[in-house]
């Protein structure tokens, strides 16, 4: 028995056919010749949840899903088919104020999933289903991640950071501060000197006199946090969350390159009213986007900044790798937002920002340095595609929307500008008057 190969796709398959054929893990342990455990650990980090219905009948996982009487809960009811009783439609669980939601059993015991049972076909509760190609993907592209970069946990990076930065930005140089504090920070000088490079901690190059002199190096070696904090916010526990909670508005973040390594957009999308909001950063980093939200939260205040940021969905970009930093307030370290990851390889999951970044491409093409604009460039380049009136708004453009949700305050605290039909420019044209050629 081989223990120290990783599971082949092939093993997954075998794992999925036995599963479905009802055997327990000890004959599947021995026919792909690994221990009970490793099977276990398999099935329950791989299941998926889905939420589907039975044949001729929709999901639903309520307690009282086949005594309830109740009719007619939605104000106006929105169900094409207009059911006698709400209980057969599948916006029953998200509406109902009575709603009480019942688990199989089997997901808290052997096999932990769905794969092979009798009940499958007239069960209208959420099921939990291990598929060996969904599986080996996910394997995959975490293997992938773990082997990129040197990855540091968010409280280890925030440790070094209180340690390190206070003494560059007061003149010390990373030798130094390694020589005289070396049993506390616990990590190389060239590490000091990587994590001040790769913008992870506060200090930066500029804080470093000599070194702003020296040519930059053509390689750097990437730094981000434990891809840990993906636990919870994945994208299946998006949905669960926005099922639990759907009146809840999504912002959608996402980044806008220009020329590699050079400035970059952090786009900030409103999918209910379709407006975007673009920050110019100086470097792909998750320092600079917890940079932008703290700067948000200040100018907005605490109150309104709540208001709009209730869900954040992000892709797996590096930039978004330090989910508490953009969740929680520095200074008290209370709730401000929450923060989900979209799955991997799947921009379709927020497709209404990739949409939007259509019109950004008309300003700034693919492969143009970001460096040569301002946030004021930025700022009226928003201002311009916010202005401009969309069909599926009943053609109301997106800063009309966001005023009807939320107010002029906030638009103007967000330094946005309405431009008048007549005048709205969608093309780099829009520079030209702004910024030298």
């Amino acid at each position: 028995m081989n223990q120290r190969k990783h599971l082949t796709l092939q093993d997954r398959q075998t794992i999925e056919l036995m599963l479905n054929a009802k055997k327990d893990f000890t004959e599947i342990a021995r026919a792909i010749g690994k221990y009970k455990g490793t099977i276990s650990r398999e099935v329950r980090t791989h299941a998926e949840y889905i939420r589907v219905g039975a044949i001729g009948v929709g999901y639903n996982a309520c307690k009282n899903r086949y005594e309830c009487q109740k009719a007619r809960i939605c104000f106006r009811c929105e169900s094409p088919r207009k059911f006698k009783h709400c209980r057969r439609c599948s916006l029953c669980n998200q509406r109902c104020p009575d709603f009480e939601k019942e688990i199989c059993p089997r997901h808290s015991k052997p096999p932990y999933v769905c794969n092979g049972c009798g009940k499958r076909t007239f069960c209208t509760l959420e099921k939990r289903i291990y598929a060996s190609s969904k599986a080996h993907e996910e394997y995959r592209d975490l293997l992938s991640s773990s082997r990129t970069g040197c990855s540091y946990a968010e409280e280890e990076i925030l440790r070094l950071d209180r340690l390190i930065s206070p003494l560059i930005q007061r003149g010390q140089s990373p030798h130094h501060v390694y020589a005289t504090n070396n049993d506390s920070i616990m990590v190389s000088e060239r590490t000091i000197y990587r994590l001040i490079d790769s913008s992870t901690i506060s200090a930066r190059n500029l804080d470093l006199p000599r070194k702003v002199k020296f040519k930059a190096r053509r390689k750097k070696k990437e730094y981000k946090v434990d891809k840990a904090c993906r636990i919870g916010r994945d994208f299946s526990c998006f949905q669960r969350f926005m099922d639990e909670n759907p009146s809840l508005p999504v912002i959608q973040l996402d980044t806008v390159e220009g020329k590699k390594g050079g400035k970059a957009l952090l786009t900030v999308h409103f999918v209910m009213c379709e407006m975007m909001l673009a920050f110019l950063r100086d470097a792909n980093t998750a320092k600079s986007v917890s940079d932008i939200f703290d700067m948000l939260y200040r100018e907005l205040g605490a109150d309104e900044f709540r208001s709009i940021f209730r869900v954040c969905l992000a892709d797996n970009g590096s930039e978004f790798s330090n989910p508490s930093a953009i969740e929680f307030d520095p200074v008290d370290s209370l709730r401000r937002t929450r923060v989900f990851y979209c799955d991997p390889n799947a921009p379709y999951q927020k497709g209404s920002a990739e949409r939007n970044h259509e019109f950004i491409r008309r300003f700034i093409p693919k492969g143009v340095d970001i460096g040569q604009y301002t946030q004021d460039d930025i700022t009226l380049m928003m201002n311009h595609i916010n202005s401009y009136s969309r069909e599926s708004l009943g053609n109301k453009c997106p800063y009309d929307a966001f005023r009807f949700f939320y107010g002029d305050k906030l638009l103007i605290l967000l330094g946005c500008t309405t431009i008048p039909p007549h005048q709205i420019t969608l093309n780099k044209a829009v520079f030209r008057r702004e910024v030298p050629q």
